[in-house]
């Protein structure tokens, strides 16, 4: 077991002479074994396994019921993340500073719960509303754990449905909640809901998937102090502690494995939506012994439209492609940040300040700093980097009032494309990748709901980067609106395609159409825009970069 070395085994006690029963020494926090920290580390995961199927089943939206736009996680007394569910990268790497700056601001208590969405307090952007709760035992009047999740609203309100808009300052994309009691002791605060849900255009929506927030995390506190009532509290602390140190112990051990030096790449964002200039990504990653430094100095400064990320974004993406680089399976922890030092120059793309858009920080610049992170990495390490993936989480937002239904409604979607190539595979056709790990709604549910028709939604054929081992395509998915709507796209990559490694060719761009009235246009892959009834919107995501040329194996898999 890979975690014998930090936990020493011991032997089991022999049967005793009473029938049916076998006696074993009292094992106090020493005495524990690897195989006991391998059973721990899987019920922790199932808090947050449960915590994640509660919030889906519980939810009225489809982009949290369908789409599984959401993630959870586990956190010690401390606010150290302990284990995280198999949900969202970028949620759950930026997830620690929410949680953080909710135990700065406000003391919780038995019973409360505390949301907050403001990017500036370790949120994302708006949509993300992240809730915590603390985790009581006994008489304590202080938390042993805390319980968090965070789920993306397909609205809070601000200029255009969807709150993803080409906006120029945060107060034009949706309500923004500090650090606040929505519970306390145990009482829902109605007042504060109401606020909530008078700033939105779809407040039932919005207040099932609140609900559907807060129940998960009660789930979750329920089954957390089981877990430590089997184990007892002060096991559980030892059993905590040794996953963090474990978590980085592996880490450790990994980047020991890439060879000393400093490493620097640059990749582009098309534009931010106002302007029609291309904004950099720029990382250099000092590899040093056991530890990595990685610095964003040289990125471009922030963006007058909103493709900003937070601090918290940025240390997600660094997190995510490190661990990457494990072969096995090892504990997403606090550990994995231990050895990394993030530099990322306030003011910048890359830690954006106040008053700065943020939408597309969170889908879009998560994606490039990923990219410009492992091609950084691919000249460490050649034989362990894929080539760039799709690049783009291809936003589309829309809403309106249905005559039909006698509603308003609000969507959002993001839409997958190709993988990358590696030395070793081809990549993957349609599907999520990197920072994403949502799914697409499906075709059924979207037209049950929603006065739009799925007119096309296929494979793009052709759309992978050539090598010894092809990147995946793209898809294409074109939407017919059936009643007037508004509608945004924030998509990337629609300029230049992701680029290929050791000599392979890039990913064909994306492309966004309009087909209005038999006659077709391009759209910019940032737009606002008023759609008509019949109206047909088409988007075509990237393609992945290919790996190599000049290869004649066969590849171990086949792409679709």
């Amino acid at each position: 077991m890979a975690y014998a070395d930090r936990v020493p085994i011991i032997k089991r006690g022999r049967a005793s002479g009473k029938r049916g029963r076998k006696s074993e020494p009292k094992r106090g926090p020493s005495s524990l074994t690897s195989i006991d920290l391998e059973v721990f580390r899987h019920a922790l995961l199932s808090v947050a396994d449960e915590m994640g199927t509660v919030l889906r089943k519980t939810s009225l939206s489809s982009n949290i019921k369908e789409r599984r736009d959401y993630s959870c996680a586990v956190y010690d007394a401390h606010g150290q993340t302990i284990a995280m569910g198999d949900h969202m990268p970028v949620h759950l790497g930026a997830m620690p500073m929410a949680v953080s700056s909710v135990l700065r601001t406000l003391p919780l208590r038995k019973g409360d719960v505390v949301i907050v969405n403001d990017p500036f307090c370790g949120g994302t952007h708006l949509p993300d509303i992240t809730a915590v709760r603390g985790v009581f035992f006994d008489t304590n009047t202080r938390p042993e754990f805390y319980v968090a999740n965070r789920a993306h609203h397909a609205d809070v309100g601000g200029m255009t449905p969807g709150s993803m808009g080409l906006a120029r300052e945060i107060y034009q994309e949706g309500l923004r909640i500090p650090p606040v009691r929505v519970v306390a002791e145990g009482k829902l605060d109605a007042q504060l809901l109401d606020l909530i849900l008078l700033n939105v255009r779809t407040p039932e929506e919005r207040r099932g998937d609140i609900l559907a927030q807060l129940m998960s995390l009660d789930r979750a506190a329920e089954r957390l102090q089981k877990v430590c009532t089997s184990w007892g509290i002060g096991k559980t602390k030892t059993l905590c502690a040794s996953l963090l140190n474990y978590s980085e112990r592996r880490l450790r051990a990994v980047i020991a494995e890439i060879p000393d030096g400093s490493y620097s790449f640059e990749d582009w964002i098309d534009n931010d939506g106002t302007t029609n200039v291309p904004l950099r990504i720029y990382v250099t990653i000092l590899i040093r012994g056991t530890g990595a430094t990685i610095d964003f100095t040289g990125s471009a400064p922030q963006s007058s439209g909103p493709v900003n990320a937070n601090l918290a974004v940025a240390t997600a993406a660094v997190a995510y492609v490190f661990r990457c680089l494990f072969t096995e399976d090892v504990p997403f922890t606090e550990g994995l940040f231990r050895p990394l030092k993030v530099i990322a120059p306030e003011g910048t793309i890359v830690n954006a300040k106040s008053p700065a858009a943020m939408a597309a920080g969170n889908v879009e610049t998560s994606q490039r700093i990923t990219d410009a992170l492992l091609g950084a990495l691919s000249r460490a390490v050649p034989d362990r980097i894929a080539a760039a993936s799709a690049g783009t989480m291809t936003n589309f937002s829309f809403g309106g009032w249905d005559p039909f239904r006698k509603t308003p409604f609000t969507y959002y979607e993001t839409i997958a494309g190709g993988q990358g190539g590696s030395l070793r595979f081809p990549g993957t056709s349609a599907t999520h990748s990197h920072m994403t790990n949502s799914w697409n709604t499906p075709i059924e549910a979207f037209e049950r709901l929603y006065p739009v028709q799925i007119e096309r939604y296929q494979i793009r054929r052709n759309s992978a980067g050539s090598g010894s081992q092809r990147g995946g395509n793209g898809i294409i998915r074109a939407f017919k609106f059936l009643r007037e709507a508004d509608a945004t796209l924030l998509a990337d990559r629609h300029l230049r395609g992701p680029y290929g490694l050791a000599g392979g060719g890039p990913g064909k761009s994306g492309k966004a159409t309009l087909l209005r009235r038999g006659i077709s246009s391009q759209l910019p892959g940032k737009t606002s825009i008023q759609l008509q009834a019949n109206d047909v919107i088409s988007l075509e995501t990237p393609g992945g970069g290919g790996f190599g040329k000049g290869w004649t194996g066969t590849p171990l898999i086949e792409n679709i």
